[in-house]
């Protein structure tokens, strides 16, 4: 499956909200590391005060070289949230997704992206 991802920003709430699909190579990983250091742009709170929302439902498994990757990306002190929360069916992409958000706080929602965008925002 193509990969594929897209980016919306709430600049009042200080959300960024990620959908991801598919199967990513280094190259895609690239393009959407661009595309959300673009959406952080568009934030106006200090730098690593906003939450970020990411809706994997669809994302394929990944392989090592891909979640390593991500792993790097997720733990960029520079893009860092303050919060982030991954909406996730299948077991096996939440083993993928434990290792790579490694030794992050993250919040794993089961198909309710209402729940997890209301623990992000709760005592913001």
């Amino acid at each position: 499956m193509t990969p594929s991802f897209s980016f919306s920003v709430d600049a009042e709430k200080s959300l960024v909200r990620i959908t991801m699909s598919g199967f990513f190579d280094p190259a895609h990983i690239h393009r959407f590391a661009n595309a959300r250091d673009e959406a952080h742009r568009s934030l106006r709170s200090r730098p690593n005060q906003h939450v970020t929302l990411v809706d994997i439902r669809e994302m394929q498994i990944q392989s090592q070289d891909s979640v390593t990757a991500f792993q790097r990306l997720l733990g960029d002190p520079a893009s860092r949230s303050r919060k982030i929360a991954f909406v996730v069916t299948r077991s096996l992409a939440r083993m993928q997704l434990k290792r790579a958000v490694a030794d992050r706080s993250a919040g794993y929602f089961d198909e309710n992206i209402d729940a997890a965008e209301r623990w992000l925002l709760e005592d913001s």
